[in-house]
Parts: structure tokens; C-alpha cells; sequence
């Protein structure tokens, strides 16, 4: 199994530069609306009996809840560096169905679809969004979407997938079974979990400014009756500050902050911070033990189960 960077043989057909947006199924759209709206302060753009689009600032979007059975994950939306028209020729190039679509959401009204390998998702790609027309300084809302890690039963085939097609970089492994991808400085914008018996979603992680921003939003989550179920925290690969808990829907909810991030892509090494284990600290392979997971120490076992 592939745990280091590897070079590609051809430059990537789709190179991704931004996590645009994740949908979530839910039979309760109005729920979700209300722990999205109520509880994480996200911004409702638009809304139907069977939709909401809801973002954290400029982008249109970067949550959609759609009806239907429980599915988080249910697709993901990538921002592309350059032409749709490009990326999808050269995904059809490389042997991929690249639709091109005008009907998927409002604010996206060009997308290129493609499936996920392994899990039959959908991905969007997109060039950009429409302005949201939402004021992005309010204090509570966290600053943006993330990253989303999911389960994988082919973990080899899915990462050269991101890093091949759609030019993710390789930033850290655990084990043999858990790899985190960046499409830009930050540490990473998809993680995946290696798994024959779980499937979908393992958590969707929203950023927060600084930790006083994090602990606000905590203090709201319990006035709100949302219990945290792992963290505070820090873990070792992204050395990111963490809070766990689940939305209505049982998905698994990441809040964080002072992601890892690398300016210079030529040096290879994060940005050096006081709590790094080496200096200048790089792209590696962690051990499975309870520093890696949470620096601190306590660990969620099931967290890490696959």
C-alpha cells in the first residue's frame, strides 16, 4: 500500500485548488437547517421544501441538504484550476465519464460530474461559485469548510486517484490506513480511511478562526444541548486543535483550528510551529499510538476504527 508521495507520469486532468462543497441526504431538511443555521450560525442562500444551499461567507454554498434517505457525503464539489472545457476533455482523455452539467444547484450552473472510484459518489467540478451576498464577519459562523474524510475499501487505488487525476499532494499517513490530501497550503482537504465493513462519511470538519473562536462555539454547542463525544484536542498528522460531536443525523462534526499549513511547496516542510515533533517538520508516516491521534491523550476508539 502507497503511504509516501509518489510523481506523476502526466500532469493531473483535473487539478483541484479548493473543497468547494459536501451534500448531506436527510429525510429532516428543516432539522438540519436548524442545527446549520441555529446552532453552527451558517447562512441559508437559498431553500426549497427538498433543498438549502447554506455557506459560511462569499461562496453560494458550501453545505447542501437534500431530501431523502440518511447519506452524509452523499457528493463533494471541487474547485479546478484553469477550464471546465480542459478538465473534462483530459478526464475523458485519461479513460474517466466526465459529464458536463448545468442543472446540479444554483450558484454552480457549470459542472463537470464524475464518480468517485470505490464508492460510486458523485464529484463536481467546478470553476467557482456565485457570491453568496452574505456578510462573512460574523462572530460565531465558522470561517469555512475544511475537510471531509471518508471510508475507502480500496485505500491504494483511492489516493492515487486524488493525487494522479485530480493533483492532490500527499501530507501524512497513519499506519497503513489512513491518508490525509492537500489541494492547497492547507494540511489537508480530503482524508480517507481504509475499511471493508464501513462505508460513507467518517466526519466533515469546519475551521474556526483561533481556539477563543473554537471554545465560543463549544459554550454554544452545549446551550444548544450538543455534547462534544472526543476533544478538546491536537491531533499529530495536521497538528490541528479538535472538537468532536454529532449533528441531528449522527454525522460526526469536526470543529478545529491552527491547521498545519505550507507556503512553499518547494521547501516541503509545514510551517513551523511550537508544538512540532521535528524541525522542519515534513510529510511522514506516523505510528499508530495515542500521540498520533491526539497529542494530548485521550483517544476516541472509535475514531479510529476500520
Amino acid at each position: 500500500m502507497s503511504t509516501t508521495p509518489h510523481p506523476s507520469a502526466v500532469e493531473p486532468a483535473a487539478p483541484v485548488s479548493k473543497l468547494g462543497y459536501v451534500t448531506f441526504d436527510t429525510p429532516d431538511v428543516e432539522r438540519m437547517v436548524w442545527y446549520y443555521t441555529q446552532v453552527l450560525d451558517f447562512e441559508t442562500v437559498e431553500q426549497s421544501a427538498d433543498a438549502a444551499f447554506l455557506t459560511t461567507g462569499a461562496d453560494h454554498h458550501c453545505v447542501v441538504i437534500k431530501k431523502g434517505q440518511k447519506k452524509a457525503r452523499s457528493a463533494v464539489g471541487y474547485e479546478v484550476w484553469g477550464s471546465l472545457t480542459d478538465a473534462q476533455q483530459r478526464l475523458k482523455n485519461a479513460g474517466y465519464e466526465a459529464q458536463r452539467r448545468s442543472d446540479i444547484a444554483p450558484g454552480t450552473p457549470d459542472v463537470v460530474v464524475m464518480t468517485e472510484p470505490g464508492t460510486g459518489i458523485e464529484l463536481h467540478l467546478i470553476e467557482g461559485q456565485d457570491p453568496s451576498g452574505v456578510d462573512g464577519r460574523a462572530p460565531l459562523r465558522p470561517t469555512k469548510l475544511g475537510h471531509v474524510a471518508a471510508f475507502t475499501p480500496e485505500l491504494e487505488r483511492m489516493q492515487n486517484f486524488y493525487q494522479d487525476l485530480l493533483g492532490f499532494k500527499w501530507s501524512d499517513t497513519i499506519g497503513d490506513f489512513f491518508v490525509f490530501l492537500r489541494c492547497n497550503a492547507d494540511h489537508h482537504a480530503a482524508n480517507f480511511l481504509a475499511s471493508t465493513t464501513k462505508s460513507g462519511m467518517h466526519h466533515i470538519a469546519y475551521e474556526m478562526r483561533d481556539p477563543n473562536h473554537l471554545i465560543t462555539m463549544i459554550d454554544h454547542l452545549a446551550k444548544n444541548d450538543f455534547r462534544l463525544h472526543w476533544g478538546p484536542g491536537r491531533h499529530g498528522p495536521g497538528h490541528n486543535l479538535f472538537t468532536y460531536h454529532k449533528d441531528p443525523d449522527g454525522n460526526t462534526i469536526e470543529l478545529f483550528t491552527q491547521l498545519d499549513v505550507i507556503h512553499d511547496e518547494s521547501k516541503g516542510y509545514w510551517e513551523p510551529r511550537p508544538w512540532h515533533e521535528t524541525y522542519p517538520q515534513g510529510p511522514r508516516t506516523w505510528e499508530v499510538d495515542v500521540a498520533t491521534i491526539n497529542i494530548w491523550g485521550p483517544i476516541n476508539e472509535q475514531e479510529i476504527e476500520h
